[in-house]
């Protein structure tokens, strides 16, 4: 019978099998419990070997297979699994204590772009010699980082002190719509009625006032609100 004699075998094969009884699986075959001589003769019949799949069942569950074919069914699983998994890379961003616009906006970028792709996000303040003073302010700094990304991530762990650095750790919010921030909602409303003012006045100087128009009075309104 096939696979007697390899070496370092991950499963117990043939004669390897001493339970009393086993049950068999396999291609073309009614699950069964019989004695395990009576599989191994079955097995024989077949051509196939009897490999033990589930040594803690009870009993012992058996497949009928081509040893070498089901190591390679077995491999190629593990590798189409492996496939499949998401490595989840940990980006770090550093900050000092008293960054500056231009660099926090090309930094809050980078990490849009790196939680974006699955991965997350462990930021830092560095308190170099004496800005160990400005920690409440790196804390600040973190915090409106993480409040800036909220729409793409989750906070799982606050601004923390260790050492020299404070550290802030997201991670990417499961793929859905993004949440949008009550800040970023009134932003966009304000927008949405500016754009609105904007083209109400410009088709009352183009035109004159139209009663009829979906925009009339629409500018003076909005002025009203605003007072």
């Amino acid at each position: 019978m096939k696979g007697d004699n390899k070496k370092q075998q991950q499963y117990r094969i043939n004669e390897q099998i001493r339970v009393r009884e086993v049950r068999i699986v396999g291609e073309d075959i009614e699950s069964a419990v019989m004695p395990t001589r009576d599989a191994l003769r079955l097995a024989e019949d077949k051509g196939v070997d009897l490999v033990e799949i589930s040594p803690n069942a009870q009993p012992p569950v058996c497949r009928l297979i081509d040893y070498s074919k089901f190591l390679y069914q077995q491999k190629k699983r593990a590798k189409e699994l492996k496939a499949k998994q998401v490595k989840v890379e940990v980006k770090e961003i550093r900050f000092g204590p008293q960054t500056g616009e231009a660099d926090y906006a090309f930094k809050l970028k980078h990490a849009q772009e790196f939680l974006t792709d699955g991965n997350k996000v462990k930021a830092y303040v560095f308190f170099k010699g004496r800005s160990i003073v400005f920690k409440e302010q790196g804390e600040v700094l973190l915090l409106r980082f993480a409040n800036d990304l909220e729409e793409l991530a989750k906070v799982e762990s606050m601004p923390s002190l260790e050492g020299k650095k404070m550290f802030l750790t997201l991670a990417p919010k499961k793929a859905g719509q993004p949440k949008k921030s009550q800040q970023k909602r009134d932003n966009e409303a304000a927008e949405a009625e500016a754009k609105a003012a904007a083209k109400a006045k410009e088709a009352e100087e183009n035109e004159g006032p139209n009663p009829n128009s979906p925009f009339a009075g629409l500018a003076d309104k909005l002025a009203e609100k605003g007072n």
